[in-house]
């Protein structure tokens, strides 16, 4: 019998240590090295059988750049308007693609949603968190033609490669990674060792047959994919799940992805029988109360390739404790502090001594530098308490000096506008315009004093 050793593993970027250590020297981060016994003859390090044995074709013969067949990959449909989208036109046959998010917030409901929408491709679903009869429950629930999918409960990996092999199917879902294991590694189901052995055999045996693997994963509470950071680098894409599970509207956005675009997202709304696809979801996140409310103005956002209209509140009032307090739910505060500073130096308007709260209608996480402009104007009507017209949005950043900065694909967010019925667009001045879009006015401002004459002081309040 071979001597066990313990190693210690980064549960942040998987590095390999022969001894524990505050701080990971490869990822920097401080306490995460966790204690892991394996053998010899299983370890985990660079050349010995784990997860360094992870695309075939041992002995292949190196091949001139000119020489390789540069064809676009074959893909599949997976009769989802909204993931086939966001993974660049269908599943690539023999990619390993992992979806992650929080618990209950749809990961297994889209997994199943797959191949009871898509009746003509054949898949595996290995479940390994629950039964065979609450998968069957769950598909009753969501509806849809179950006869082309066979469900497998198990969570040895040697097992489950050895039926996908007999049954052949064209799609296999593994739901979830951190219950699998490996009987060639020597710790228990959700160990660092574990997921990375997991994952190097899942994409090995996606590669060698050509079957699409779909993973599905845990998250930390830091809101990142639960298991080493080489897990996220072994799989082909990487969709991840956003917004709160209390809520009707989830986002599937692409982390990564090697055959497509990562400047994608998916809205989907969450129902009793399932995911239901949100084609246009500008049409849900625009003001849902009557008009003539202050505080609220209408933003254009890009996410990716893709444009929004969403509805940014606030709620400037009085300090009652003395302090003013500064609030945000989806933005950054220390941007909303910012900007209100911005006001206050630049355009004289007295917010010191007032409490101001933000938030992003629809539960979104906004990073995009052009909804500075309708996050000023939604703060300045509520303290004029001065409703800002239902047909007018904003797109434009905000410096430090007061002026109004031009931001990206101008043009459609100027289209997405009109689209949508909106009569008046304020931009920046130094902004170009391929063309003139018909049916919505284009205001151009140059700075906030510019923004707020134009704004309050013509004709619009």
């Amino acid at each position: 019998m071979m001597k066990e050793k313990t190693v210690w593993f980064c549960t942040n970027c998987g590095n390999e240590y022969p001894k524990w250590m505050g701080r990971c020297p490869a990822c920097g981060e401080w306490n995460t090295l966790t204690e892991q016994k394996i053998t010899p003859s299983t370890g985990s390090g660079s050349g010995r059988k784990g997860a360094s044995a992870v695309v075939p074709g041992e002995g292949r013969a190196p091949r001139r750049l000119s020489e390789i067949d540069s064809t676009s990959e074959s893909r599949k449909s997976l009769n989802n308007e909204e993931v086939d989208r966001i993974l660049g036109g269908g599943i690539v046959e023999g990619s390993l693609v992992l979806i992650g998010g929080e618990p209950g917030i749809g990961k297994s409901t889209l997994s199943l949603q797959i191949p009871l929408g898509c009746p003509s491709m054949k898949t595996l679903y290995v479940t390994g968190e629950e039964s065979e009869r609450q998968v069957k429950m769950r598909a009753d629930r969501l509806g849809g033609d179950a006869s082309n999918c066979t469900i497998y409960s198990e969570t040895l990996i040697e097992n489950i490669l050895a039926q996908a092999r007999e049954i052949q199917p064209d799609l296999m879902i593994v739901d979830s990674v951190q219950t699998m294991y490996t009987e060639s590694v020597d710790s228990t189901p959700g160990s660092v060792s574990q997921i990375k052995e997991v994952a190097a055999v899942l994409l090995r045996f996606a590669k060698e047959t050509g079957i699409p693997v779909i993973l599905i994963g845990h998250i930390t509470k830091e809101g990142s994919i639960a298991g080493p950071k080489i897990l996220e680098h072994i799989v082909d894409v990487v969709l991840q799940f956003e917004g709160d599970n209390r809520g009707a509207y989830r986002i599937l956005r692409s982390i990564k992805n090697r055959f497509g675009s990562t400047s994608e997202l998916a809205v989907f709304e969450m129902t009793g029988t399932g995911l239901r696809q949100v084609a246009n979801p500008s049409e849900l996140l625009v003001p849902m109360h009557e008009e003539g409310l202050s505080g609220a103005a209408i933003a254009v956002m890009m996410d990716g390739a893709r444009p929004f209209l969403f509805e940014v509140q606030a709620l400037v009032s009085s300090a009652v404790y003395g302090t003013a307090q500064r609030s945000a739910t989806g933005f950054d505060t220390r941007r909303v502090n910012m900007l209100l500073a911005v006001l206050e130096r630049r355009a004289g308007f007295k917010l010191a001594q007032k409490d101001v709260f933000l938030n992003m209608a629809g539960g979104l996480r906004i990073n995009d530098p052009a909804c500075d402009m309708a996050v000023v104007c939604a703060v300045l009507s509520s303290n004029f308490d001065l409703p800002i017209p239902p047909d007018i949005c904003f797109a434009g950043e905000i410096g430090l000096s007061g002026e109004i900065r031009p931001v990206a694909q101008a043009d459609r967010r100027v289209s997405e506008a009109a689209r949508l019925g909106f009569k008046k667009i304020f931009i920046s001045s130094f902004a170009s315009l391929d063309s003139k879009v018909k049916g919505v006015e284009v205001v151009k401002v140059s700075d906030v004093p510019d923004l707020v004459r134009k704004l309050f002081q013509g004709g619009n309040s």
